[in-house]
């Protein structure tokens, strides 16, 4: 029987621990192919030119200029090379 306010209403959370003892660090393969994708030629063109721009821009007071098709590019092609090893090994 329960007396008074004992019952605790506290969730339980269960603990799930690793096989191992020794924690290895998982790498996320879509970062790895991202940062070998910008090593491509085209695409290191491509973050060259937004970069540029970047800098253009924030050279100024004032201007309008924005870099969206810079950086959207550059992301493209990054996306596309990821894509081709992500998706389809």
């Amino acid at each position: 029987m329960f007396q008074g306010n004992n019952l605790s209403m506290k969730p339980v959370m269960p603990r799930v621990r690793a096989q191992d003892e020794e924690e290895e660090d998982l790498v996320d393969p879509q970062q790895t192919l991202r940062e070998q994708c910008h090593e491509e030629r085209k695409c290191t063109a491509l973050h060259e030119k937004y970069m540029a721009c970047n800098d253009r821009v924030n050279s100024r007071s004032k201007t309008t200029e924005l870099c969206n098709e810079e950086l959207f590019d550059y992301l493209h092609c990054v996306d596309a090379c990821v894509t081709k090893s992500l998706f389809f090994v």
